[in-house]
């Protein structure tokens, strides 16, 4: 069956058109959410989500473009999501902390998801290498800004400046690698767009 026929027997709610849907694509979607989200478990999770979905809306879906690429449309939709909540609960998590003066401190708390953290020690190690120490300090929460001071052999002011310039950064950082993200999913997706035309 072609995928014009799979989509019409689809949406009368045939079981064997959406396993056949489900082999023809599953590890297309599955390299697609894995090259994004860098995770197996969550490209397995993504892909399974929009098969659910997928059969949850079988009777009122119209698809005026290629099954392909209809499919391709939801994975990528489910990404752009994830990655949103994702950069909103870090956000939203920063100006908590921001509020209490405690960003550092408490982050472990608030942001207890692997790929934010990994995201967030990545932007870390990006910076200059005080700001870096500085922060990390920060983070275990043991020491207070004099007890820094005192390690570091610099003044309680340049760690306050160091902390807060750090944490703009980090927030800056955070958002481009939101841009980048969003922008190579939708490169990719005009791509196979562009290869399924052709």
């Amino acid at each position: 069956m072609d995928d014009h026929e799979l989509f019409h027997k689809l949406q009368k709610g045939d079981s064997k058109a959406f396993e056949i849907i489900y082999e023809k694509y599953h590890r297309l979607l599955y390299a697609f959410a894995l090259r994004h989200l860098e995770s197996r478990e969550m490209a397995e999770d993504a892909v399974q989500q929009v098969f659910v979905h997928l059969w949850e809306i079988h009777a009122n879906i119209y698809v005026n473009i290629s099954l392909r690429n209809y499919l391709y449309t939801m994975i990528k939709n489910h990404i752009l999501n994830l990655i949103r909540n994702e950069n909103a609960i870090f956000v939203r998590n920063y100006e908590l902390a921001e509020a209490r003066q405690d960003y550092c401190e408490d982050l472990d708390e608030k942001i207890d998801k692997k790929e934010q953290m990994a995201m967030l020690y990545k932007a870390i190690a990006d910076l200059p290498e005080q700001k870096r120490v500085v922060c990390l300090l920060k983070m275990e929460g043991s020491l207070t800004n004099q007890e820094i001071a005192d390690k570091l052999n610099i003044s309680i002011n340049t760690v306050k400046t160091h902390y807060q310039q750090s944490i703009q950064k980090l927030k800056e950082c955070m958002n481009k690698m939101l841009i980048f993200l969003f922008s190579i999913t939708l490169i990719l997706l005009i791509c196979v767009n562009l290869y399924t035309i052709g």
